[in-house]
């Protein structure tokens, strides 16, 4: 794509999709039962589906995905979803007016735009992190969400949990004194996934629409389930995968949006395979009086600083931490004060349902406004990697300052039929 075609796709994908009207057939608030369709059932997918149909006041009426085995494995995990309509194609989805809400589970590369298009079809949008697959595309569903008046809530679910939430409270009331600096450590073990040859795509699958906006490549099993996280064109990495809710929790209680300037380092000190992304990363987001330091180490199967993947904020009065054993605060001179445990997914599902039949987003515990910042951040910490030099950033108009090449990356390519310009419209 040229640089005129570029600025035009931008400025089409920007404002012009915003200004695309909502389905007059979609309504805002369900009746008492809300239905619901879930889009990706892989791993995460049958997890929401499950999840979904846990609540009596919920329906799973559609599962969509475009591997019919990963329809056959959601059914078989739980019997109950036997009467949701098996769907290939997401866009028949958008055209079910009795469909109320979609939670997206895809391959990050269609997380906007599925939530797009379900947004301009009036439905309700719950998306898994990261909600974009760049900054581009965060900051376009942010808006969207304020255009259309739905409900977006982004799959940071620490940010139902009650313990947390209570911890961002001891924060913002000087418990821990003045905190100058938190890190959000992604430490853990990921086992290589070796080398795989170029191949034919499973017996049943449209591959092409797999691929949607990225561009053409051969087949290969690390390009398939789960593996994509590991490459550019469909993941973000493990930063985007497991570190954006340590790095979600960190800005939380940092109280901090966008940085005003990002230094980074990573690269592959363990793995031998086909991996793009890095398993080893350090990157450090700047504010006015603040850092916030991210550390990611996937060749660690022991625990650090007292717990696995977790936050910890540093204050002149002692330090508070939050990990998957729950909060943990601990006082210059004191015991450690155990506050709570982690986070559910059923709670952030249920905040999802609750503001959806109440037409609420302001009520959201993950509203997308917050949910594309720490989107916005995984992608500025990839850059700062891939560009290998720090980055000044404009924290409003969310646009890196006098460096092209880290510019370029804000956005991507869309492959010709996969534009979001094309996404958007439902026909």
């Amino acid at each position: 794509m040229n640089t005129s075609s570029r600025r035009m796709f931008l400025k089409t994908t920007g404002t012009g999709l915003l200004a695309a009207g909502l389905s007059s057939a979609a309504k805002a608030v369900p009746g008492e039962r809300v239905r619901h369709a879930v889009v990706g059932v892989g791993g995460q997918g049958r997890r929401h589906a499950q999840v979904f149909a846990s609540f009596p006041d919920c329906e799973v009426a559609a599962l969509c995905d475009i591997d019919p085995e990963q329809m056959q494995k959601a059914i078989q995990k739980a019997p109950e979803l036997a009467t949701a309509a098996p769907i290939a194609d997401f866009r028949k989805i958008l055209d079910d007016h009795t469909i109320d809400t979609v939670s997206i589970a895809t391959p990050d590369h269609w997380h906007t735009p599925v939530a797009l298009a379900a947004l301009k079809a009036g439905k309700h949008v719950y998306v898994e992190k990261p909600c974009s697959h760049n900054i581009h595309e965060a900051a376009l569903l942010r808006a969207a969400a304020v255009k259309t008046g739905r409900c977006v809530q982004h799959g940071t679910q620490a940010r139902s949990g009650e313990a947390i939430k209570q911890a961002m409270a001891l924060l913002r009331d000087g418990t821990i004194g003045k905190v100058r600096m938190a890190k959000a450590i992604n430490h853990q073990l990921r086992k290589s996934i070796g080398r795989e040859p170029e191949c034919g795509p499973p017996a049943g699958v449209d591959y092409d629409r797999w691929l949607g906006p990225a561009p053409v490549h051969a087949f290969t099993k690390n390009r398939w389930h789960y593996q994509w996280h590991w490459f550019w064109d469909y993941g973000c990495g493990d930063i985007g995968n497991d570190g954006i809710h340590q790095i979600d929790q960190a800005r939380w209680g940092l109280g901090v949006g966008m940085p005003k300037a990002v230094s980074a380092s990573g690269g592959q000190l363990f793995y031998e395979d086909d991996h793009e992304t890095p398993d080893t990363q350090v990157v450090a987001f700047e504010y006015d009086h603040c850092y916030l330091l991210y550390e990611m180490r996937l060749w660690t199967d022991y625990d650090l600083e007292g717990h696995d993947n977790g936050v910890v904020f540093y204050g002149d009065k002692g330090k508070l931490e939050i990990g998957r054993n729950g909060v943990d605060v601990m006082l210059i001179g004191e015991e450690k004060k155990h506050i709570g445990p982690y986070a559910d997914i059923n709670d952030h599902v249920r905040n999802f349902l609750d503001c959806v039949k109440a037409n609420h987003p302001a009520g959201l515990a993950a509203p997308i406004e917050e949910g594309a910042i720490s989107t916005a951040l995984c992608h500025l910490g990839n850059i700062a990697t891939r560009v290998e030099r720090k980055l000044k950033i404009d924290p409003e108009k969310w646009e890196c300052i006098g460096d092209a090449e880290a510019q370029k990356l804000f956005t991507r390519d869309y492959r010709k039929g996969y534009e979001l310009s094309e996404i958007w419209r439902t026909n």
